[in-house]
């Protein structure tokens, strides 16, 4: 088993949700702004649209067509008060998940260090 596989989609529509709650924008920009603002971002604009569309039918968001002097009608998208709830929830988890990693890591920090004693040990 991959430890990567879905890592990078994991929090994505908490990722998008946050974005919507600063500012109502297209796909195409949502994606523009997690790939500048997270430092680790590579999920595909495609991953983005399905977690949009998702969320949605969820109506945690609510999109519009709006249309520029030039170029053609984008769908934009902002955030419901249910998005807001939503938001909510997934801070709860997010610093739940925050919690058990940090465990995860000072208890693998122990482990290492014990780990390179028992072999300093064993040289000597």
């Amino acid at each position: 088993m991959s430890v990567m596989k879905g890592r990078n989609q994991r929090h994505l529509t908490a990722f998008i949700l946050l974005v919507l709650a600063q500012e109502s924008m297209h796909g195409g920009a949502i994606h523009t702004t997690l790939r500048e603002k997270l430092p680790n971002f590579n999920t595909d604009t495609g991953a983005i649209y399905r977690c949009l569309q998702e969320l949605e039918k969820d109506q945690a968001v609510k999109s519009s067509w709006h249309t520029e002097e030039s170029g053609p009608a984008r769908k934009v998208y902002e955030i419901s008060e249910t998005g807001l709830t939503e938001l909510d929830e997934w801070k709860k988890d997010i610093e739940t998940r925050l919690e058990n990693l940090q465990f995860f890591l000072r208890e693998y920090e122990a482990f290492t260090e014990k780990r390179h004693s028992l072999q300093r040990q064993k040289e000597r």
